[in-house]
């Protein structure tokens, strides 16, 4: 395997493994579907093809594709116009841009520049206004669409990727992706945000319950009373002895009461005996009788009664338990299989669902009027493509219905293959020693794996995290593309480059990373020696302990830092650093600045 890095950091890794590729067949290929958003006639779905790098209408009478928005690289969501004359479509680049598509013709009439991933793009029910999350930038842009220029960006929680506006569109409700903050302290979770979109200033964050996180979904109530967010709830404070009942990670709904800014409750989504991984999409159906989810690790849909789920919050006699109570919806809730595989966005209009499903490259429909025997079906978006070894990977990295009741996959503790920012005692070096979830990219490229070191590879690590934390055992030959899906990750630019280079505080921190010999353990072009070594951050039952040198690359993203998370930002780092206190106040602010570019 030949490595090679450009001085901004950025990564081409040239793997010689032999793959069963099928002949011509690209990642692009696929449309890898995302989202859906329906026309304001309710005659159209807009749906957000990812790999596709396009934007499908999808004419709901004929059920066919009608027409295709082309993009230059991967669409991350698309808002309408309120007369259905434009399509806003956000685009998953460091550059990220607004495109404006006229809807008869399906020219593009221009780009509106906002920030570094731009997602969850929400437009106003005058036209006039547009918001969209700048995932990797941390922020939300307000624009106005009759300029076309952002007036305002500010600053959100870790990483906004879901929002959703009122019906009076007054209030912006914004769902961050994962926590902030240092993993040690018995209290993390991600945020619920609101924002007055007239002021444009943040009203209130909402932290969700302990061990929140991998937010994707976030819908309002027809009648702007309550947000409901979909999320994993991690157990991260016991010790993964059990996966049965959930006690590792469950998967939840957070009620949001708009008007008081408070968080309402917190239900769960699984059965007592059957998880329900990895939540994603939600949304009210248009007279508020019901909500629906999707679940892309089981590949299903919860359909929900909302007037008696609000008829039970307000009777629970012991609500701080509700977050627990796995038999909660009971009676008031149906579980839906789908046919396709990977359920993401949905859009429910007039009495149909509609659901993006990833990994088939369809959209499955559900006809919500039929009372009983609910079923799905599936409708392809094109002729099937036959599935690389590094697709089946991605599926089953995803794949929640090969763990034992359910519960989970490799996505719930990895989302997007990276981390959520929790430390887990997963006992594979003894009990009582909690690690903080690593980011895979570059794992089969760095051994050994783990904080500690403890598996000699990524390989052996794939294998064990099937069977120890997955509890299931599977052929060889599926496994192996798993390793081939985290083989083929690539970083993602740092949002703290400029223009794609390294800042002027980012060179003269590569300097400052020389000069306190930080390039020793961690050199070009891995920024990691492969080495272990006790740095003496070690305490308690770690005091002493040798520790993996990990990758620089891509630790923009990867907060908290250090073995349990301690450090919330990677200034907190240098404080546990040898070697670090002779540089002065001003030298560590450019270090960070570059560790934090590459």
């Amino acid at each position: 395997m030949i490595t090679r890095i450009s001085a901004r950091g950025a990564i081409t890794i040239l793997a010689f493994f032999t793959l069963a590729i099928p002949f011509g067949v690209q990642a692009e290929d696929y449309l890898s579907p995302v989202g859906v958003t329906p026309d304001p006639s309710g005659e159209f779905l807009y749906i957000v093809c990812s790999t596709g790098n396009q934007i499908a209408r999808f004419d709901i009478k004929s059920e066919t594709t009608t027409q295709t928005f082309e993009l230059g690289n991967a669409p991350t969501g698309v808002a309408v116009s309120p007369d259905g004359g434009r399509i806003y479509v956000t685009d998953e680049s460091p550059d990220g841009k607004v495109w404006v598509f006229d809807t008869a013709s399906a020219n593009l009439i221009s780009h509106i520049s906002v920030g570094h991933t731009p997602v969850a793009p929400t437009i106003s029910p005058d036209g006039k206004k547009l918001t969209v999350c700048n995932r990797f930038d941390n922020s939300v842009s307000f624009i106005d669409l009759e300029t076309e220029r952002v007036i305002a960006t500010i600053p959100a929680a870790r990483e906004p990727i879901a929002a959703a506006l009122t019906p009076d569109g007054n209030t912006l409700i914004v769902a961050n992706h994962l926590p902030d903050g240092p993993a040690n302290t018995g209290m993390i979770s991600a945020k619920i945000q609101v924002f007055d979109t007239e002021s444009r200033r943040i009203l209130a964050t909402i932290p969700l319950p302990n061990g929140s996180t991998s937010l994707r979904g976030v819908c309002i109530s027809p009648d702007g009373r309550y947000a409901y967010v979909t999320h994993i709830l991690g157990r991260y404070l016991l010790p993964t002895t059990q996966l049965d009942r959930g006690w590792m990670n469950t998967n939840a709904v957070s009620v949001i009461d708009i008007q008081e800014k408070r968080l309402l409750n917190t239900l769960l989504l699984d059965n007592i005996d059957q998880g329900s991984a990895n939540p994603w999409g939600v949304s009210c159906t248009p007279d508020g009788k019901r909500l629906v989810v999707s679940h892309s690790g089981t590949h299903e849909l919860s359909l929900i009664d909302r007037e008696r789920l609000h008829e039970k919050l307000s009777a629970a006699e012991e609500p701080d338990q509700i977050p627990n109570d796995l038999a909660f919806l009971v009676g008031i809730r149906q579980r839906i299989p789908l046919e396709g595989k990977g359920p993401r966005g949905l859009a429910v209009v007039g009495d149909q669902a509609y659901v993006a499903e990833y990994f088939s490259d369809s959209l499955a429909v559900v006809d919500l009027e039929r009372k009983e025997s609910l079923r799905a079906r599936s409708i392809p978006l094109q002729d099937p493509v036959p599935m690389t070894d590094v697709r089946k990977g991605e599926l089953l990295f995803h794949d929640a219905s090969v763990c034992f009741q359910h519960w989970q996959s490799c996505a719930t503790c990895h989302p997007d293959a990276r981390t959520d920012a929790l430390n887990w005692d997963l006992l594979n070096d003894g009990l009582g020693s909690p690690k903080n979830t690593k980011n895979m990219l570059l794992a089969h490229q760095t051994p050994p794996t783990s904080m500690t070191g403890v598996r000699d590879n990524a390989e052996i690590s794939v294998r064990a995290g099937f069977r120890y934390i997955e509890f299931t055992v599977l052929p060889e030959e599926e496994i192996r593309t798993v390793d081939e899906y985290l083989k083929s990750l690539t970083p993602v630019p740092s949002p703290y480059l400029v223009d794609g280079e390294l800042s002027e505080a980012a060179k003269r921190g590569e300097v400052v990373f020389k000069k306190a010999n930080c390039h020793h353990c961690h050199p070009e072009p891995l920024y990691t020696d492969l080495q272990r070594y006790d740095v003496g951050t070690g305490e308690g039952n770690e005091a002493g302990t040798e520790f993996d040198t990990p990758t620089l690359i891509e630790s923009w993203r990867t907060a908290p830092y250090l073995y349990d998370g301690r450090a919330a930002t990677m200034k907190d780092v240098f404080k546990w650093h040898q070697g670090t206190e002779q540089l002065t106040d001003k030298e560590i602010d450019d270090l960070v600045e570059y560790v934090l570019s590459l």
